[in-house]
């Protein structure tokens, strides 16, 4: 006999609905199986066969065959064994078609019968729901995530006894889960600005950066706050979406990072590699191609410490990242695409022990600072919008209390000016001042004669490209902003030009000069 019922898999962060067919008939006692699958898929047969023996149903031995379709994308994990357990016993004429129809079934069996949790679970139940599937059944485990999704039931299953039991109607099928939201993240919650003292000009770049979403640089000598700042820019970003929210929970339940007992995510990630990481590690990729680093800061910060550390491959493939949006991997396998929404934050010494160009405490030789600076390239550097200094403190102000300043209140203004920014993309598919193309920097970035004049001497002299052009504007249009102000005024545009003004005394062309002893 032939049946049929719902699988699901994923390709990327994207799910898609397998169809599960089992046809049982006489012949060589053996299961065989049709389409792209790895070998974690296929040894399902001997985990399905031994769970259901262990469950206590004898099956006939016959000449089994299993296809799982679409055949030319690949199936890969454990999930399929729940879907293959159920067709597989409708072929054998154990179960009634009474809920198979209009079904999902999603989960891996132990030996035991026991139905174990998988990732991904989100983004299968959204292609089930979309595909206009009623119900899902799924492991205990994952139930909340599922819930999470609208216009599908979702029950949970402890075993496969328990699922039979359901099915052929012995139990009743219980209420579906309700997924109830948790409250909104605190705002207070997290390290405040209010503690960092001084550094008025790089906290400012960050009010900037984070109203406009711009990636940020912050360059000075080693404990001046840069990791300080960056720590708290996720606080003053405004609450996420719940679009947001569903992508970010989908990326994380993919890597296998989300936490079942909160299966929307509510806060903004900061993610914080380490030096060492590899291009696979921050893009994303493998065998079996997973979220990277870049990923799974969706919608939130993406900081690199000490930025001349990391591998210069690493940090050539963001590259891409930084300006579609997303990472695409190519394998044998197919192709995945993950998304790469993220804000970059940077932070990096001037040289290798920090105090270049004070040459009183220096003692990097010219070709060392050059060696150390040139690991950032110049493609990488157009890809900043602010680059921001920070410098060593007098005591004096490190034990005053900083006034007017708190995450609270710099959310507020980050909130108001997205609201703007919202409004003024409404119709466009962007939603940031550092998302704008050549035509809407032409649009919304107009600038008076005058400025335009002082720009253009600006432009020529420090021979700029055409990116960090368009990138003064989108700043300035980010400062007037802030300002409430329509147009951007001339103090908006010098205050852009002066954030590459650090870009230029340490990388620029005449950035390495031996100056006088004891002087700066």
């Amino acid at each position: 006999m032939l049946s049929k019922v719902f699988g699901a898999g994923l390709t990327g962060t994207d799910g898609f609905l397998v169809s599960c067919e089992a046809d049982v008939e006489n012949g060589f006692p053996q299961i065989t199986f049709i389409g792209s699958l790895s070998s974690s898929a296929r040894e399902s047969a001997d985990r399905v066969r031994t769970a259901v023996s262990n469950s206590g149903i004898s099956l006939e031995p016959r000449r089994v065959t299993i296809n799982l379709s679409p055949a030319d994308l690949r199936k890969d994990g454990c999930g399929y064994d729940l879907p293959i357990a159920v067709s597989l016993l409708r072929a054998y004429r154990l179960l009634p078609d009474r809920l198979l129809s209009g079904s999902l079934f999603i989960g891996e069996l132990s030996l035991g019968g026991e139905v174990l949790p998988v990732n991904g679970v989100n983004s299968m139940v959204s292609a089930a729901a979309a595909a206009g599937l009623k119900r899902c059944f799924l492991p205990v485990e994952n139930l909340r995530e599922g819930s999470v999704i609208s216009g599908i039931s979702c029950y949970g299953i402890h075993t496969l006894l328990d699922l039979l039991d359901y099915l052929t109607g012995r139990m009743p099928l219980p209420a579906p889960a309700v997924y109830l939201d948790k409250i909104a993240e605190d705002p207070a919650a997290g390290p405040d600005f209010s503690e960092i003292c001084g550094q008025d000009s790089a906290v400012r770049a960050a009010l900037l950066a984070a109203g406009g979403r711009h990636n940020l640089l912050l360059i000075g000598p080693a404990g001046t706050g840069k990791s300080m700042i960056a720590e708290r820019m996720p606080g003053i970003l405004p609450q996420m979406t719940r679009g947001e929210r569903l992508e970010l929970s989908r990326i994380y339940s993919i890597a296998g990072l989300l936490d079942p007992e909160e299966p929307l995510m509510r806060h903004r990630p900061f993610r914080a590699p380490h030096q060492m990481a590899t291009p696979q590690s921050l893009t994303g990729g493998g065998k079996r191609p997973r979220p990277g680093e870049i990923s799974l800061a969706a919608h939130g910060v993406l900081f690199l410490d000490e930025l001349p550390e990391f591998r210069t491959e690493s940090l050539e493939s963001l590259r891409q990242p930084l300006e579609e949006r997303k990472v695409s991997i190519s394998r044998v396998s197919g192709n995945f695409t993950f998304p790469a929404n993220f804000q970059l934050v940077c932070a990096m010494n001037p040289c290798r022990c920090g105090f270049w160009p004070d040459r009183s405490r220096c003692r990097c030789s010219e070709q060392q600072v050059r060696s150390y600076l040139s690991r950032i390239s110049k493609p990488l550097l157009d890809r900043i919008d602010i680059a921001a200094e920070t410098s060593v403190l007098p005591y004096d102000s490190l034990r005053l209390k900083a006034e007017g300043r708190s995450s609270s209140a710099f959310r507020e203004q980050v909130e108001k000016v997205r609201a703007i920014q919202e409004k003024r993309f409404r119709s466009l598919g962007i939603r940031f001042n550092s998302e704008m193309r050549a035509e809407e920097v032409k649009q919304f970035c107009r600038i008076s004669p005058e400025d335009e004049q002082f720009l253009k001497e600006i432009y020529e002299r420090c021979s700029m490209s055409a990116r960090v052009l368009h990138k003064i504007l989108k700043v300035a249009r980010t400062a007037a902003d802030f300002a409430g102000s329509a147009e951007i005024r001339h103090e908006d545009l010098c205050e852009a030009i002066s954030y590459r003004t650090p870009e230029e005394k340490f990388f620029g062309a005449s950035k390495i000069r031996r100056p006088a002893y004891g002087k700066s």
